[in-house]
């Protein structure tokens, strides 16, 4: 038995598909995962992301601990109460231990503080590494598992979320800009998500959010499992870890250049030095879209062929995409790498198109 959160016993009477998920007993589905995905795409759907790690960091060194842990620098953020940023957390040889997103959050009596929120699956290690760099800071780390967290997608997401909620909160998400997120009583309430959509991921007492979620069912919003969360964050080019980049990987080799902060150069960060040495020497390999238009699903570990290189790639994640008609794939491929290569599937080379790593955004074929 996994572990389980405030929604658990609701899944099971929506008729859930319950599965593992990180040590998590979360819905795969509820019925036709093409289903959910459409609901996204077309109108909103809502998740339990309940097992995600939020984690509250406080303190005089808030802001400096957060600068030595991160490769991104939360000084970008630190002008605008609630502005979000995603980075990851590296190790000293520059792998990816973890990517999240930490929130500046309105400065209280004990000044400037900010929330984190971590992947389910990497909780634990998550966890340790976070305290251990916090010692040599006067920091307080806090795990909030007292929130739950529900995500509310798709174009229609914001617009049916404020019918069931109170008018502050609804003037409050009214407020919010992309990538901001902001308190409102005991809740939170940030416009972010993992969809390619526009809408909301909340976080609010584990007592209240059945209800949340059952008014929420009852205003139109289905509830939507991992298997569409999955295909959806794979159309959005999305990462995930343990596919896309893991603590082997580097930020360089995952589409994740752009969340390195090199400047001010002042400013050291875990694993600067190694992602440094990387850039001057150039990366070996990069990840990219590739597109399969006839039959066949290109699926996760398949090998990747470039025409000139002896070194081979690998398809890191791969689905059919309900919303083109045709599959889809994220692939660390080397760098040499021009508009085609071919994936072993079935014992056959495959020539497949190379593409930005990105397919779909706000409902619309980008390939």
């Amino acid at each position: 038995m996994g572990f389980k959160t405030a929604l658990y016993a609701t899944h099971q009477a929506m008729g859930g598909k319950l599965v593992d998920f990180g040590g998590w007993d979360m819905p795969l589905h509820y019925g036709s995962q093409i289903e959910e995905h459409n609901h996204v795409r077309q109108n909103a759907g809502m998740f339990d992301v309940s097992h995600m790690t939020v984690v509250d960091v406080k303190g005089e060194d808030a802001k400096a601990y957060l600068q030595y842990l991160l490769a991104n620098d939360v000084a970008k953020i630190e002008a605008i109460p609630g502005k979000a940023l995603y980075s990851g957390m590296l190790n000293p040889d520059g792998g990816v231990i973890d990517d999240l997103i930490v929130y500046n959050m309105p400065q209280n009596a004990s000044g400037a503080w900010f929330r984190t929120v971590v992947n389910c699956g990497t909780r634990e290690k998550d966890l340790a590494w976070m305290t251990k760099i916090a010692a040599d800071f006067d920091v307080e780390l806090t795990e909030r598992d007292d929130l739950a967290m529900v995500a509310i997608q798709g174009p229609k997401a914001i617009e049916l979320t404020k019918t069931v909620v109170s008018p502050a909160r609804a003037a409050l998400i009214d407020s919010l800009k992309i990538f901001q997120g902001l308190p409102e009583g005991e809740w939170f309430i940030a416009r972010t998500g993992y969809t390619g959509e526009d809408g909301l991921e909340i976080m609010l007492p584990n007592a209240e959010v059945e209800t949340f979620w059952n008014s929420l069912n009852k205003a139109g919003v289905p509830a939507c499992g991992l298997a569409a969360r999955d295909t959806l964050r794979l159309e959005a080019g999305m990462n995930l870890y343990g596919h896309e980049m893991d603590d082997s990987v580097s930020p360089l080799a995952a589409n994740m250049g752009w969340t390195l902060a090199l400047q001010p150069a002042e400013r050291n960060f875990i694993g600067r030095k190694a992602i440094e040495a990387q850039k001057s020497a150039g990366a070996e390999f990069k990840l990219v879209g590739l597109v399969l238009r006839e039959r066949g699903v290109m699926r996760a570990e398949q090998v990747v062929s470039v025409d000139g290189s002896d070194q081979k790639g690998v398809i890191t994640s791969g689905t059919f995409s309900p919303t083109l008609g045709y599959s889809i794939a994220l692939a660390r491929v080397p760098a040499s790498v021009g508009s085609q290569c071919y994936v072993e599937m079935r014992g056959k080379q495959v020539l497949v198109d190379v593409v930005a790593p990105n397919f779909v955004r706000n409902g619309k074929a980008l390939v």
